[in-house]
C-alpha cells in the first residue's frame, strides 16, 4: 500500500505547533506507518510536489511566507492551517498597528542586535508585509485547526481522518482558541 505524502512548513510564529506533533507519542508511530513526510522543518526535507496533505504552521508576515504558502497550495491536495498563528494570525499580528519601518527600527536600531544598530539592507532578506495575515487570507485552506498549540488529540484526529480520505469535522470541545 502506498504511503500518503505529507508536507509541513513553518511560516512566522513560534514553531510550537510542530513540536505538538511530537506530543502524539505512540500514536505518531502508528500514523508514521501510513505516511511519507516529504517536507518538514523538523527533518529539513524540502520536497512539496504531489503531496496529499500539506500542513502550514504560522502566519504570513513576509514575502517568503507568501511564496511558501502559494507553493504549498499549488502542490498539495488538502491544505491544513495548524495553530492560532496560521488560523487567526496569532501573536505576530501585534505588529500590525506599526509600519514596516517602525518594526525594523524597533528591532534593529532600538535594541541590541548583531548588526550594530543598522537595519539590514540585503536583497536576500524577505520583505515584511504591511500586515501580518492568517494563511486563509493568502491561499485557500481546507482544514483549520486552531489552538496555541492545538491539542494532541485534535491533531491526531485530524491527521487520522485525512489519512482515511475524509475532511475532519472536529468537535468544539476538541478545539482550542488560546
Amino acid at each position: 500500500m502506498a504511503k500518503v505524502k505529507i508536507a509541513s512548513e513553518w511560516l512566522t510564529g513560534c514553531a510550537g505547533c510542530h513540536m505538538s506533533l511530537l506530543d502524539l507519542d505512540e500514536r505518531l508511530v502508528r500514523l508514521a506507518e501510513a505516511i511519507e513526510i516529504t517536507s518538514s522543518p523538523i527533518t529539513d526535507l524540502k520536497h512539496t510536489h504531489d503531496v496529499v496533505v500539506g500542513i502550514l504552521e504560522g502566519c504570513v508576515a513576509n514575502s517568503a511566507n507568501v511564496d511558501v504558502a502559494k507553493q504549498m497550495r499549488q502542490n498539495c491536495q488538502i491544505l491544513v492551517a495548524l495553530g492560532d498563528c496560521a488560523c487567526l494570525g496569532g501573536v505576530p499580528t501585534m505588529r500590525n498597528p506599526l509600519s514596516c519601518e517602525e518594526v525594523l527600527r524597533r528591532a534593529y536600531v532600538e535594541t541590541e542586535s548583531t548588526v550594530d544598530g543598522a537595519i539590514p539592507d540585503d536583497d536576500e532578506l524577505a520583505c515584511l508585509l504591511s500586515q501580518v495575515r492568517p494563511v486563509h487570507e493568502v491561499v485557500k485552506v481546507d482544514v483549520s485547526l486552531p489552538g496555541c498549540p492545538p491539542s494532541a488529540d485534535a491533531i491526531y484526529f485530524a491527521l487520522s481522518e485525512l489519512l482515511a480520505g475524509r475532511i475532519p469535522v472536529i468537535a468544539g470541545d476538541n478545539l482550542r482558541y488560546d
